[in-house]
């Protein structure tokens, strides 16, 4: 991969299992495409805004940039180190604030003195008090956001992965985040993939737009052309009648189910 790239995805699908109201398996149609066949390049230094309705893939793919889950097929190159900051990802519910800052720490390798160090980065930008020395599992949505976050920030990532962190807690602390997320971008040139239902927010703070819909690739290019594509979608969604969209977004649905003869393959492969 040429050194100017920091991800290059070729035609990647992940694919889930469906299960009805009792959590069971489903016995007709019981796979779909999360994501189906999504190639992209993303040059180093680049901040992508990811934009797609409820359930369109985009969280999945945070995850497989991230190395968190695992792709069913295509590949994912990454030029770099890499962090997904999102609500409760990557934080133990049982260990307390600081457990985790030194866990994370350790996985990654780092001497004691650096883990020292990011601590204190962490508790200084996290701002959540005693909480740091409480489980993780006490905390609110907003204060595991904030602890992701410095983590995340401390450890200083060559590619910043951030999906919806910034939709949780107090607004002083998402302009805190997000005046921290301006220097990476302008300063240190970090690569940033940037999750976030306000349009204005992905248009304000991105140069590239990725538009995900129905767990495909719709379009990529300039943040305030795709937007202005993706709203106007948004906008002739939201104009049509409940039965009208009913069958809109079932047929959407369909469309995402593997084939009865393409899962029996997708078996096949397995088991081999």
């Amino acid at each position: 991969m040429d050194a100017d790239i920091a991800v290059r995805a070729t035609n990647v699908s992940k694919i889930y299992d469906l299960r009805n109201k009792d959590n069971q398996h489903r016995t007709d149609s019981s796979r779909f495409y999360a994501l189906k066949d999504v190639s992209f390049e993303v040059k180093k230094g680049d901040v992508v805004g990811i934009l797609g309705t409820n359930g369109s893939g985009k969280s999945t793919l945070s995850l497989l940039l991230s190395g968190i889950s695992d792709i069913d097929s295509g590949t994912i190159e990454i030029n770099g180190e890499q962090s997904l900051v999102a609500i409760n990802t990557g934080l133990n519910n049982q260990l307390t604030g600081l457990e985790n800052i030194k866990v994370k720490g350790a996985l990654l390798g780092l001497k004691k003195k650096r883990i020292e160090e990011i601590t204190q980065d962490v508790i200084n930008f996290a701002e959540i008090g005693d909480f740091l020395y409480q489980p993780v599992k006490k905390y609110s949505s907003g204060m595991k956001s904030r602890l992701g976050f410095a983590i995340s920030l401390a450890l200083n990532p060559d590619i910043f992965i951030v999906d919806e962190a910034l939709s949780v807690g107090d607004r002083g602390f998402a302009k805190k985040c997000m005046d921290r997320m301006m220097q990476l971008r302008d300063d240190e040139g970090k690569t940033i993939f940037f999750i976030s239902h306000s349009l204005d927010q992905v248009k304000n703070f991105c140069t590239t737009g990725m538009w995900i819909e129905g767990g495909s690739l719709v379009e990529m290019g300039p943040v305030n052309e795709v937007a202005g594509h993706y709203s106007e979608y948004v906008e002739k969604m939201n104009a049509m009648k409940g039965p009208e969209k009913r069958k809109f977004l079932d047929e959407k649905f369909r469309k995402r189910l593997l084939p009865k003869e393409e899962k029996k393959s997708w078996w096949k492969r397995l088991v081999s």
